[in-house]
């Protein structure tokens, strides 16, 4: 992932940052608790394609 789009991408639902999880291929947002899956390199930041991770994500 481009160290660029990483810092100005947010979460569609509550605007907050995303961590990259490089070995998962997503970007997670720990507030609303949603991995948003990254397919050929892109991002995919829509709700309905987000999964929902556990808890313990920091």
């Amino acid at each position: 992932m481009d160290s660029r789009l990483l810092e100005i991408l947010v979460c569609p639902i509550c605007k907050g940052s995303l961590d990259y999880r490089k070995d998962k291929q997503e970007l997670v947002c720990p507030p609303c608790k949603l991995a948003y899956p990254i397919r050929d390199g892109i991002p995919v930041m829509l709700e309905d394609e987000a999964r929902t991770v556990a808890d313990d994500v920091s």
